[in-house]
């Protein structure tokens, strides 16, 4: 009876600890990934898991402002994150994101090219937090079989003519900055009256939307389905690809130049894996496929010598000439208050009879 009591207490310690020369305790190595969504290739990610061994849990984001509150009140313990400029600079401000390890990202260093970096301090300064992984800039795509006059101010999106035939972007900022740009101001405006100005506009605008949107507005323009649409630029170059109908502009009184990075939020529990995975998405043979997959700019070095698709290596909108975003504004983080008067004023726009 002994022996039996023996063998079994032994089975239920292999069932419980594990049994063998690792005893069964060996961690799975992981990082969770909070990303934009569709923002990656698929095949980057298994290349990731293949060579690291660190296998991806990958979430999906449609805005930054929906991205913020779930890693602010820590219900998920995300790695790393993709936000855009503004949201990188409010994560830096309310502490939810980490310095990065610079030692640990020699791809990085070598590829991102300076002028991205440059711009990036107008968010973070040093380049402390973030990795510049994607830009673009924001402009209007249209229908060149439906619009005829020249597209190159924001103001055609005022056109009567176009009623029910134009796309909005349903986003706060990008919305704002269209008649804050018409009125000479800066996408960053932080005076009330100027605001109210703007949102009257939008207001004045909406009878002539045909909708406020954000992902769908890639296969409404490419089943032309409208005269034209506010767009990110990555999204034009696809768009162009699938409709020859179309074509892209940047409004003469300018625009907003983003940019989207990598950062390591500042409660990881897989902090050296963060690292691994942002340095691997800054290898250039890992950057064009992303840039393939999404056709959004990057400020990757190598990634145009790679390139095989001479369609998007000798875009324009893929790899523009540098006036085309020299000068330009990147979104800053206005305060929390200031945050909130930007979505309540987009929200009566929506919400406007």
């Amino acid at each position: 009876m002994n022996k039996i009591k023996i063998l079994i207490l032994i089975l239920v310690s292999c069932l419980t600890f594990g049994c063998g020369s690792d005893g069964g305790n060996k961690k799975e190595e992981v990082v969770y990934v909070y990303s934009w969504g569709d923002y990656l290739d698929p095949e980057t990610l298994k290349i990731f898991e293949k060579e690291t061994g660190i296998h991806v849990i990958l979430d999906e984001f449609d805005t930054n402002e929906s991205m913020y509150p779930r890693v602010a009140e820590g219900a998920v313990h995300y790695d790393v994150l993709c936000p855009s400029d503004y949201m990188i600079q409010k994560l830096i401000s309310n502490d939810l994101i980490q310095p990065l390890d610079l030692t640990k990202l020699p791809n990085a260093k070598k590829y991102i090219g300076e002028e991205f970096f440059k711009q990036s301090e107008t968010f973070d300064p040093g380049n402390k937090y973030s990795v510049p992984y994607c830009w673009g800039t924001v402009g209007i795509i249209y229908d060149k079989t439906k619009v005829t006059e020249p597209v190159d101010s924001w103001n055609i999106l005022w056109n009567e003519k176009y009623a029910g035939q134009i796309l909005m972007q349903d986003s706060a900022r990008d919305a704002l900055m269209i008649p804050l740009k018409l009125m000479g101001r800066s996408l960053n405006e932080t005076d009330e009256t100027y605001l109210q100005k703007a949102k009257e506009m939008l207001v004045k605008q909406k009878p002539l939307v045909q909708a406020y949107i954000v992902d769908e507005v890639k296969d409404k323009l490419i089943n032309s389905e409208a005269a034209m649409g506010v767009v990110f630029s990555g999204e034009a170059l696809i768009i162009l690809e699938e409709n020859p109908n179309m074509a892209f502009a940047v409004p003469k009184e300018g625009t907003n130049f983003w940019i989207d990075g990598w950062v390591i939020t500042k409660d990881s529990n897989n902090v050296d894996n963060a690292h691994k995975f942002i340095d691997f998405m800054c290898r250039p043979d890992i950057a064009v496929m992303n840039f393939d997959y999404l056709g959004y700019s990057t400020p990757n070095i190598g990634v145009k010598d790679l390139e095989e698709n001479e369609a998007y290596k000798n875009s324009p909108i893929a790899f523009p000439s540098p006036e085309i975003y020299n000068g330009q504004e990147t979104y800053k983080y206005l305060g929390n208050k200031m945050d909130e008067y930007y979505n309540s004023l987009w929200m009566s726009v929506k919400v406007d009879k």
